[in-house]
């Protein structure tokens, strides 16, 4: 990201950014599981109806895909703060979701005498490293900057993250006493 913009809005914490990711992920790879077995064709599914929920429903919803709108962030253009155009939502989802995809792979097919499958994750790990040791205002995955993308707060959404951390203080307050 060049250092002559200046976002307006707040970043997105990376815990916000993994709870969306987890949503989103969860809510493409439970429908494609009624796919069959074949994991090719598996794979390609989730990869597919990936696109569709993380390019057109996030440009529809202003950035915003199911997961970022439970945890109250979007996707903005680096540059413009905008939502991102069909071409850089593309660059971004494409690369996110084979890695999500691979992930899922390796952790569905995991077993006592094929642990080597847990290889599946690198990928993902290695998209997310830049975000962890990126010290610029709007940290970037590699998918970000390849899109030309950053991650914001927004006062739109759902607050999931607000409210089970409020719910989770509740729990703890209880268990005290």
């Amino acid at each position: 990201m060049s250092s002559d913009i200046v976002p307006l809005t707040p970043k997105a914490d990376i815990t916000q950014r993994a709870a969306a990711f987890c949503i989103d992920a969860i809510a493409v790879w439970l429908p494609s599981l009624l796919i069959g077995t074949n994991p090719i064709v598996h794979t390609i599914f989730f990869v597919l109806l990936w696109m569709v929920m993380r390019v057109p429903v996030t440009r529809k919803n202003r950035g915003q895909s199911l997961g970022r709108w439970a945890v109250n962030i979007k996707v903005a253009d680096a540059r413009l703060e905008r939502t991102p155009g069909v071409q850089e939502l593309c660059k971004r989802e494409a690369v996110l979701g084979t890695c999500a995809a691979l992930a899922f792979a390796g952790i569905g097919g995991i077993t006592s005498t094929n642990a080597a499958v847990l290889l599946l994750l690198l990928p993902l790990a290695i998209d997310c490293i830049p975000a962890f040791t990126d010290t610029e205002r709007f940290p970037q995955a590699f998918h970000d900057r390849l899109g030309g993308t950053i991650v914001t707060g927004t006062k739109r959404g759902y607050f999931l993250d607000i409210k089970v951390k409020r719910l989770l203080d509740q729990v703890q307050s209880n268990v005290r006493r």
